[in-house]
């Protein structure tokens, strides 16, 4: 891969490419990318979506919304720091108008979006979309698809949903979002389809990255930027190199301020905790600052500052450090499972998944989380399977009218009937699937 074709600013219908040199300053491409995600209803719906406490009742708990924009912060550092030293390595980049706050840009906008695509109620609402086709009442659908389009219900992935969020096309509106297809690129962290599930132990075959719906645009964006072919025999690349900056970003956020969040939380014990971040920044801190610090929550954030310094350096140096095998598809892990601190980052990540991720009240809200998933999609796609099949009650009419206008869509493909009310509910918050839920159970008027 090279650097030209990787910074591609090109967007869905340009008939041609968009030279770096010709563009404004004053608003950069790759900035409009940022400013149409955050002002998309997708990115607005964040704002009450779970990142670690579902429904939260205190005001401090990060939601997706402010884990987006803290993961778009550190990915921006990311991205400037490792631009401003690959433009001393590849000067023609500087001659065709690149600046490192090209690169910052890219990596911000990526990162804002990262998880765009999920569903309410945390990682379990994926679980829950998947589980209601492989196992609930959706199961009887799976003679109706084919292997990959089932792959991609049972095994619902936010990552995809994002992609078809960013890129799909609307009645007078191509191309989605019509982002630059360089923060498409580096948006795609696992740029595959759903089958064949984790072929190798390759970083990009973790999960997948796009739905059958969207394998054109997908195909479209990976070829302009010149991504590497990894299977000639199914769908599946080798990353974006910036891809694996925005994962450093995200990585790095939700390790550090999950945690954090636990402390403040009261279910992680302050000193037992403290003493894990402590070993983040042993070689950073400044004691006396520490020890002047009056409160719990200023001596964690002060820790928090130093652990997000420290690992962004150690992201920066070993994508620096590895960008031949990068470039070439040959570095399989991420950054900081390559970093001098994995011990102490897989030691807090521990804590958090045995003190806040399996927390009663996490698990508590997860399991109503399942419930209210499962019985909006039966609704929902009864009702549209039924519409279609000339066998709509009179309950099913009722039920489509609360679908918003640009989901009333008719298909005769079931795929595309499924991924559609799988769309529309994973785009509800989490406090709108609960009314909704409230309102089709007669629970509430």
């Amino acid at each position: 891969m090279n650097w030209q074709e990787l910074l591609s600013l090109k967007r869905f219908g340009d008939t041609e490419k968009r030279p770096r040199i010709a563009q404004d300053e004053t608003r950069l491409g790759f900035d409009v990318d940022f400013d149409r995600i955050i002002f998309s209803s997708a990115f607005r719906s964040l704002q009450d979506k779970t990142q670690v406490i579902p429904l939260s009742e205190t005001d401090f708990v990060h939601t997706r919304l402010t884990h987006s924009l803290e993961v778009s912060v550190v990915g921006r550092t990311l991205g400037r720091r490792v631009g401003k030293v690959l433009l001393e390595r590849h000067p023609e980049l500087v001659e065709l108008g690149y600046t490192f706050n090209d690169f910052g840009a890219i990596v911000a906008a990526a990162s804002v979006t990262h998880d765009i695509g999920n569903p309410p109620f945390g990682h379990s609402g994926e679980k829950a979309i998947g589980e209601y086709f492989k196992s609930g009442k959706g199961v009887k659908y799976k003679d109706q698809l084919s292997a990959k389009e089932y792959q991609d219900v049972i095994d619902f992935e936010g990552n995809a949903n994002g992609f078809k969020i960013l890129t799909e096309s609307r009645e007078g509106i191509s191309g989605g979002l019509r982002l630059s297809y360089a923060t498409l690129g580096a948006f795609l962290k696992y740029p595959k389809e759903s089958l064949p599930k984790k072929p190798t132990n390759h970083i990009v075959d973790k999960k997948y990255g796009f739905f059958q719906s969207e394998t054109a645009a997908f195909l479209e964006v990976v070829e302009d930027l010149g991504m590497l072919q990894k299977s000639s025999e199914n769908i599946s690349f080798y990353r974006h190199p910036l891809a694996y900056l925005v994962e450093a970003a995200d990585d790095i956020c939700y390790t550090i301020i999950d945690f954090e969040d636990g402390i403040n939380l009261g279910l992680i014990d302050e000193e037992f905790a403290l003493e894990y971040m402590i070993k983040l920044v042993k070689d950073t801190i400044d004691s006396k600052k520490y020890h002047s610090l009056q409160h719990k929550k200023d001596r964690v954030s002060y820790l928090r500052a130093l652990a997000i310094g420290v690992l962004i350096n150690e992201a920066v140096n070993i994508f620096l450090a590895n960008e031949d095998a990068i470039l070439n598809g040959t570095f399989e892990k991420s950054l900081l499972e390559k970093c001098a601190y994995e011990a102490q980052i897989n030691d807090i990540i521990k804590i958090s998944v045995d003190k806040i991720y399996k927390s009663k009240e996490v698990v508590e809200k997860e399991v109503a989380g399942y419930r209210i998933i499962a019985d909006l999609l039966d609704v929902f796609v009864t009702a549209l399977n039924n519409q279609f099949d000339g066998n709509s009650s009179n309950y099913d009419k009722l039920v489509l009218n609360l679908l918003p206008e640009e989901y009333q869509i008719e298909s005769e493909n079931v795929y595309n009937r499924i991924m559609l009310i799988c769309s529309y509910v994973a785009g509800m918050s989490d406090s709108y699937a609960i009314r909704m839920h409230k309102k089709l159970t007669g629970n509430s008027m």
